[in-house]
Parts: structure tokens; sequence; C-alpha cells
């Protein structure tokens, strides 16, 4: 993340676009200041081992280092949004207890955060236990509003775990172009679901998104080659072959 701010400056920005910035620790919110970012990213886990891993900080010092964060990026008006990860499993602790994520979701919501993106960072969980995380948040505020998902297909869960959600109200999703993505705290762990996958589950369930499909099947292809990976897309695979 140390280029973080150069990266931003290049980007040609678009009206109405979101560029959220992942911000460790008030070095990095200095930087992006610097170059007038607009919104950041604050992440932390429901997970002790893998908070220490990740970080090299408790859960604990994790969240006070969040909060003086979260803090003076709103005084510069600069929105802020929530991460956990390993809200329903860890790699290193297995099973996550569902009271560490209303926790921390508590702590994040108090803290100013418009927005906090649940994040199944190892890919293990399943439709009833993200419903059980899901259920358990609305205690937490009920507005599901609040509360985005973010699913790596590790298992090939990513797609019934998102379609879980939908039926318990969220609304955002968290996706990547061509399932790009990882972890390196988490062996095996692949990437966040692939952007094309997630786009064909929710037009066929007749949802806008006002993305267009193709365009994004093109752009991942594009960035697959550079990066001379494969692409993880089912449905970009599939809508290729059609031209083929």
């Amino acid at each position: 993340m140390a280029d973080n701010a150069q990266i931003y400056q290049k980007i040609n920005k678009k009206p109405n676009v979101s560029y959220p910035v992942l911000i460790p620790n008030m070095k990095g919110l200095e930087d992006a200041m610097k170059v007038n970012v607009k919104e950041i990213a604050i992440f932390l886990a429901a997970s002790e081992t893998f908070s220490r891993k990740n970080t090299n900080c408790s859960i604990d010092n994790s969240m006070k280092k969040a909060r003086t964060v979260i803090e003076e990026a709103l005084k510069h008006d600069i929105k802020v949004r929530g991460y956990i990860s390993c809200i329903v499993g860890c790699p290193y602790e297995g099973q996550i207890q569902t009271k560490a994520v209303t926790n921390l979701a508590t702590f994040m919501l108090e803290c100013g955060c418009y927005e906090i993106s649940l994040g199944d960072t190892i890919g293990v969980g399943s439709p009833n236990k993200v419903k059980n995380v899901l259920h358990e948040l609305e205690h937490v505020s009920n507005d599901m509003n609040k509360f985005a998902i973010h699913c790596h297909d590790t298992y090939g869960q990513a797609l019934v775990n998102i379609y879980a959600s939908l039926e318990c109200g969220i609304k955002t999703f968290d996706s990547s172009v061509a399932g790009l993505g990882g972890c390196p705290y988490a062996a095996g762990a692949s990437g966040n679901v692939a952007t094309e996958d997630l786009l064909y589950l929710l037009h066929g369930q007749n949802l806008e998104t006002g993305v267009d499909l193709n365009k994004i099947v093109k752009i991942g292809e594009f960035i697959s080659s550079q990066l001379q990976r494969q692409n993880q897309s089912k449905a970009a695979a599939a809508i290729l072959a059609k031209k083929c």
C-alpha cells in the first residue's frame, strides 16, 4: 500500500464514482490527505490471531488505532468505510464467534463508518453461516443498508452466500474483476468473487446494477492478459466462448 497515493493521482476520476483508499494507519491517512482522497477504508479482523499476523496488532490495539484514524478523517470530511475480516472463519482459529463480529460492527458504526463490509476472507462461509451473522447484526443496526458483503470464492460458495445475503436485505456487494485478489495470510484463499459472475447473478434476478456486463468482461480479459493470469470468472468464460 506504500504507493496508494501515487496510484490514486493517476486515476482518471469519473463523477459519482467512489475511489476509496485502504488506510492502515495515520501515516497512510496523512499521505491520502495530501492527494485529496475523498473516502478511505479501515479494516479490522474478528480473529485475534489473524489480526496479529496481518497487522502485528491485537484486536484491541487495532481498534484504538482505527478510532484515531476515523476521527481524524471525519474532521476533514473524508468518508470512512469499515471492513471486518474473517466473519465466519479464520485460517488459524477456525470458526469465529458471531459476537466478535457484532462487537466490531458496533464499534465501527459508533466511530462514524457509513458502511461496514463483512468479509468471508478465506471463503469458508455457507449460506446458513452468513445468514446467522446477518441476523445477529440486526441487533446492531436495523438498517441493513449499513452492511455490505465481501465474499471470497475459495470453496465455490461466494455466489450462494451472496444470494443468501440478498434474502437478508443486503444490497451492496464487493467484487473483483476476473476474480483478482487473495490474501497472503490465508494460504489457498482465492480472490474476491468475480464481478462478471456477480453481475450475471444480479441481472438474472432482474436487479438493476447500472453496470455493463459485456464491458466488464472485456476489462477482465485485458487485466488477466496483462498479469499473465487465468481469468477466474465462469460467466466471462461462457460469454467469450459464444463470441468465438
